[in-house]
């Protein structure tokens, strides 16, 4: 699916008959507020003329009542809808992020500060939220009402109408542009700041073991207080003539006021308006006024959302990395990974693998054995697509993957620490498939022996799992995240070290369920532990990116030394007493 263009009018569109409801809810808020102020303006001033029968003033007090709560009523329904559609459209946007974020942050040399990367997934995406809060709508219920406003006076005078709305003009045109022009680059300067100190501070703190060892931590916190003052500075000069300027808007609804009351008394002195609706033509000006009021500030803040897009949009140019469609339907059940004289060099002119050649067909077991560096996990990578080939062609379920980056929707991925979310249980294995069933997620969590546990829970699969899945074991984290992948099914499964951290009895348990509950798949597994190796079709020993030797389990205790004594050294004891009795 291709990636939407633009962080604001696509989502404008997606979410249009929702954003309508809403602008329609402001206005009738607005609309509420307005004649409930006239309304009551009318009751207050009939009331004083003692009206010699209760009922000529009983109608106005239903109206006062009906727009009273018609106003909480309406505005609260806007709250609601508003920050519905806002925190949809947030959930979609940080969905996006990730998926573009997610193949550079993997991809070797991407080049991006941990700081950089958070300041725009933690202010940047929640600052466009304001443009809809902030700017789109109370723009457009203003606008509306503006134009509404002057249409009805227009039906009692319109050369008045005309007067009022060069006062209007003022308050929903002319000031917001002045406040645009004034605070532009004031604004961008800030936003700039505040995104550069929230970088500083964040890799500060990330190395903040580095500024301790070397006794630079008063450098860092001087450079810090001094960036502190220029954003303070600027701030305090951005509110300096926010306040001038609320101070002449205020200004100008006073003069409206005053406009009204002189054109309404001439009204009445002339016998075109009843003297009861001298308050009440009056009192509507505030209501209306205070929707006006607003739209200063709201597109002022343009330049803050431009640079927030600017950014944004900057991570989504000629991504890494793309997913490969096609893949997905290309008969993978006949097909597998296949290696021919790959190689890897890095960008700084490394060569990491040399000559890689590994044929793989579907429901093959491999396992990839070698040191810390000797190239397993660029291996892995290049199979997930995140790295291309330098040298040679990978195959990838029939289709070659040459020259770029093309991650795979066959391909999934269970590894060390699978990140786990600080929700349901049953959210969290769904994630493999959000489009799945509760009976499919409880079907998975089945197969992984896990359906039982979570029964036991206080609260079942709605039980919490904690952020980052704290609540639970290591072994029980990684079962929830086979599940998950179970839901993903993938004909690719890429196993890096997803036992390491285990007691042996949990890792043997833990391997003995992967292999029987992805026995059909292709499976890759990069490990340093050789508990399990009995169960690979293939095994691979890895020494300085290239295959030092490979063969089966038992062929290997047989032929090589080296493989031998790894093996006595790392698994446990009755497990090998069980192998070297069966090699015998």
């Amino acid at each position: 699916m291709m990636e939407k263009e633009g962080w604001i009018v696509p989502y404008l569109k997606e979410n249009a008959k929702l954003f309508t409801i809403v602008v329609i809810l402001g206005l009738l808020t607005a609309f509420s507020a307005a004649f409930l102020m006239f309304t009551s303006g009318f009751l207050i001033s009939k009331a004083a003329t003692r009206p010699e029968n209760l009922l000529l003033i009983y109608v106005p007090i239903v109206a006062v009542r009906t727009f009273g709560i018609l106003r909480a009523v309406s505005r609260y329904s806007e709250k609601l809808l508003s920050h519905h559609v806002i925190l949809k459209i947030l959930s979609e946007m940080r969905s996006r992020l990730y998926r573009t974020i997610e193949p550079r942050i993997l991809k070797e040399g991407a080049g991006m500060k941990t700081g950089n990367l958070l300041g725009v997934m933690a202010e940047d995406i929640e600052y466009l939220q304001d443009v809809y809060v902030k700017t789109v709508f109370p723009s457009i219920i203003g606008v509306l009402l503006y134009a509404g406003a002057i249409g009805m006076l227009g039906s009692f005078s319109w050369p008045f109408a005309g007067i009022m709305a060069l006062y209007g003009f003022v308050l929903v045109i002319l000031f917001p542009i002045i406040s645009l022009l004034m605070t532009r680059q004031t604004i961008t300067k800030l936003k700039s700041r505040r995104s550069s100190q929230y970088s500083s501070l964040t890799d500060g703190i990330v190395g903040m073991g580095d500024w301790v060892f070397s006794g630079q931590q008063k450098t860092f916190l001087q450079r810090f207080e001094a960036e502190d003052l220029v954003i303070c500075k600027e701030e305090h000069r951005r509110s300096t003539f926010v306040s001038y300027r609320n101070f002449m808007a205020q200004c100008v609804v006073g003069v409206i006021v005053c406009a009204m009351l002189i054109w309404t008394g001439n009204q009445s002195m002339e016998g075109d308006v009843a003297r009861t609706l001298i308050a009440a033509f009056v009192l509507i000006v505030f209501p209306l006024t205070e929707a006006f009021l607003p739209l200063s500030d709201a597109i002022s803040e343009l330049p803050g959302y431009e640079d927030s897009i600017n950014r944004l949009n900057e991570l989504s140019v000629a991504p890494p990395s793309t997913i490969n469609d096609d893949e997905e339907n290309s008969g993978w059940s006949k097909s597998g990974i296949s290696c021919i004289q790959v190689g890897y060099q890095s960008k700084d002119g490394q060569q990491i693998l040399h000559g890689i050649n590994l044929d793989l067909p579907q429901g093959t077991k491999l396992a990839i054995l070698g040191p810390s560096g000797s190239g397993k996990t660029t291996l892995l990578k290049i199979f997930q697509g995140i790295y291309s080939p330098s040298e040679g062609s990978l195959t990838r379920n029939g289709i070659e993957h040459v020259g770029k980056e093309t991650q795979s929707p066959s391909v999934s991925v269970l590894n060390q620490q699978p990140y786990l979310f600080d929700t349901s249980v049953l959210n969290n294995i769904r994630l493999g498939k959000p489009s799945a069933t509760d009976e499919e997620v409880y079907e998975a969590a089945k197969t992984v022996h896990l359906h039982d546990f979570i029964l036991s829970l206080p609260e079942g699969y709605q039980t919490s799992m904690q952020e980052a899945g704290m609540r639970f074991s290591g072994g029980e984290r990684q079962r929830v995240a086979l599940a998950r992948l179970l839901l993903q099914d993938t004909s690719i499964v890429l196993l890096d070290e997803p036992t390491v951290g285990l007691d042996p009895e949990t890792e043997q348990a833990l391997v003995s369920t992967i292999f029987q509950v992805l026995e059909k798949k292709t499976i890759v597994w990069a490990t340093h532990h050789l508990v399990g190796m009995k169960r690979m079709d293939h095994i691979v020993f890895m020494d300085e990116g290239r295959i030092a030797m490979e063969g089966k389990h038992e062929e290997l205790l047989k032929t090589s030394d080296r493989y031998r004594k790894l093996y006595e050294l790392d698994v446990p004891f009755q497990l090998k007493k069980e192998s070297v009795s069966r090699i015998g």
